[in-house]
């Protein structure tokens, strides 16, 4: 089994808060972790799974069940599909408010879990749980395995690639069908299908929700609500530009990216690292292979956006401390890079002492004044020293 870098920090906060909330993609290993960290836990558990009829059957009335559990961890997965145990939770905790009460697991962000929101403020506290990323798959596999069929333990752990590729097909149907409409999007499924595959087609540009709309003949209103939906069910990453207090014509369109590589290679119609490095799109692959690991890492008090002028100045992530830009990262399929204009361009204008140009597996060195060139998991290290 693969250690999760999310699971001490779980712990932690279930010593705080009376709630925990586990949050991500659905198949990503959420259950897992959970039992992982209530094995660890000095605490009888109990564990209701809210797609088992049988467990649904037992909170016909909530209340009454939950409080001969009182002295119990509950964890309650895929809480989704029950928002109407949100207000019942609120009011047992605050007859009895002892930290690490309850786990619960869903597989939107908390802008989709409403309820969540209104009912836990100041009770909760929220973890994403991200695929498997290069630093917790160690020397299990190889980095171009884990580019090629990203970071789902169902995919990357797959007997090969061809089950890899179906499993990945299968849970983007099994998402698009049912997942997403749970959530609250009722659409024509054949032009979400065709919506989330141009997306594909158009990863690590700038979103144009208009070109969109025009392709599929729909409204711009309907193709952000779209978009909405598939970045609150961690499928996309809206990628916003940095122009805080910065006096330039700057480009302010965010980018859209599909977050996982084996989900993109699959709508891709991508099956082997052979059809990837013969893609022209390989440089967009790799770009978001190195945003998801960098996202995966990031302390908490960062967070992470791309930088473009008019002029032709661009960094494809600029790494932000609190409200400080703390280092610039370029992106290159390349392990002998050369440095861009507009790279020293965005580092006059940002004043950023950490730079670095992002390689497959190139040696750490200096190629200019303020940048280095280094490998994605010498920097993933580099990163982690950071925290």
């Amino acid at each position: 089994m693969i250690a999760r870098m999310a699971e001490n920090e779980v712990l932690e906060l279930l010593s705080t808060f009376p709630v925990v909330g586990l949050v991500g993609p659905r198949q990503v290993g959420k259950t897992t972790l959970a039992h992982q960290v209530t094995g660890r836990m000095n605490r009888e558990v109990v564990y209701l799974d809210l797609e088992l009829p049988e467990d649904i059957a037992k909170l016909q009335q909530p209340a009454l069940y939950l409080k001969e559990h009182t002295d119990k961890c509950v964890v309650l997965d895929e809480i989704q599909r029950m928002p109407e145990l949100f207000p019942v939770l609120r009011s047992l905790i605050d007859q009895n408010r002892i930290p690490g009460r309850f786990i619960i697991l869903g597989s939107a962000t908390p802008n989709l879990l409403i309820n969540s929101s209104e009912s836990f403020a100041g009770r909760i506290a929220y973890k994403e749980l991200m695929p498997l990323s290069l630093s917790e798959i160690n020397h299990t596999t190889t980095l171009e395995k884990h580019w090629l069929q990203g970071g789902f333990p169902d995919s990357l752990l797959a007997a090969n690639s061809q089950a890899s590729f179906r499993w990945r097909r299968n849970f983007i149907q099994t998402y698009l069908e049912k997942d997403l409409p749970l959530l609250g999007l009722q659409t024509n499924l054949n032009r979400l299908r065709e919506f989330v595959t141009m997306l594909a087609s158009a990863q690590a540009q700038l979103w144009k929700a208009e070109a969109f709309a025009r392709a599929l003949g729909v409204t711009a209103p309907v193709i952000k609500r779209y978009l909405h939906y598939l970045e609150n069910a961690f499928l996309v990453e809206v990628l916003q530009p940095y122009y805080v207090n910065i006096k330039k014509r700057l480009v302010k369109s965010p980018k859209v990216y599909i977050r996982d590589t084996g989900l993109l290679h699959t709508l891709l119609r991508i099956e082997t690292f052979e059809e990837l490095q013969n893609q022209v799109a390989i440089g967009q692959s790799w770009e978001t292979y190195v945003i998801s690991q960098v996202k995966c890492q990031l302390p908490d008090n960062w967070s992470m956006y791309f930088y473009r002028t008019h002029e032709g100045a661009e960094a494809d992530l600029v790494l932000v401390k609190g409200t400080q830009p703390a280092a610039c990262l370029e992106i290159k399929y390349s392990n002998a890079p050369m440095v861009s204009k507009g790279l020293h361009h965005v580092i006059a204008d940002l004043k950023t002492d950490k730079n670095f140009i992002i390689t497959p597996s190139s040696e750490k060195y200096p190629v200019a004044q303020k940048i280095q060139v280094v490998n994605i998991q010498d920097f993933l290290s580099i990163l982690n020293g950071w925290k």
